[in-house]
């Protein structure tokens, strides 16, 4: 890949956004640009990836083909000002800012800036990243195919358009909390049963990650797995009564309209 990475924002996020595309070796570090405000990250990165360690949001802005704004959403829309100047009509910028509409940051940087609004997960941290990419009219299918490939290096993608990020939100963004609320509810109900909690946490958080696996590579109905596991007069299908009793399907459907809702005044404000 020719074109010159930037990232604004090194956290979290960022950094695993980083050391998915420095592991992906399809941009070397020479290629990418950094600045944060704490430094010493750059430096390090400096030194074990030879990649280029900026001043300031402006320098990088300056230098990229294709920009990743990742700071957190209250202090973006300063970001954007400060490096409006800097950018190449042709820069493409990716925001990855919960409730940052693309009209918000096109009233920052310009109506006729490539603009990409995409919503990652925390899985990124470990290249396990469902991410939600939303091209403005002034990305090309080639470059949209370019984000993609880049955003690649830390999971799987899907192209949606605005009207559906914040569903997107509630189905992946705020669902990891969700997931390790049940791994942990699953891990205590074990341990009741007798199990050591290490061993607890490591049965359910890899009968989780197993199961989804299933459902993503047999392209099965969920329902149609689940009665897979459900023997006449079994084990599970008494906990899955129980389940049924307490509303289970219910609960999480009302918390991912209650995360949907939230991205929704998020994004009013």
């Amino acid at each position: 890949m020719e074109q010159r990475i930037g990232l604004i924002g090194i956290g979290n996020m960022g950094n695993a956004i980083l050391q998915g595309i420095l592991a992906s070796n399809i941009v070397p570090g020479t290629q990418i640009y950094v600045y944060d405000p704490h430094p010493e990250k750059g430096q390090e990165l400096n030194q074990t990836h030879s990649i280029n360690n900026l001043e300031s949001a402006k320098d990088v802005a300056r230098e990229s083909d294709i920009v990743f704004i990742a700071v957190k959403p209250n202090v973006i829309v300063d970001v954007l000002n400060d490096i409006q100047k800097e950018l190449k009509k042709d820069t493409i910028v990716i925001s990855i800012a919960a409730g940052v509409t693309i009209k918000t940051i096109a009233q920052c940087v310009g109506y006729e800036q490539k603009i990409v609004r995409v919503m990652p997960n925390t899985p990124a941290l470990v290249n396990a990243a469902m991410c939600s990419i939303t091209p403005n009219t002034e990305i090309t299918d080639q470059e949209l195919t370019i984000v993609e490939t880049l955003l690649n290096c830390i999971g799987e993608t899907e192209v949606v358009p605005e009207y559906l990020i914040d569903a997107v939100v509630g189905a992946s963004g705020s669902s990891p909390a969700f997931v390790f609320m049940f791994i942990e509810a699953l891990a205590d109900g074990a341990v009741k049963g007798g199990l050591s909690r290490k061993q607890a946490y490591k049965f359910a958080a890899q009968t989780v990650m197993g199961s989804a696996k299933l459902l993503l590579e047999t392209g099965k109905h969920p329902g149609e797995l689940k009665d897979m596991v459900c023997s006449p007069a079994g084990t599970t299908i008494e906990g899955v009564q129980v389940l049924e009793e307490k509303g289970f399907r219910a609960a999480i459907i009302d918390a991912v309209e209650a995360s949907i809702q939230k991205s929704k005044d998020l994004s009013k404000n």
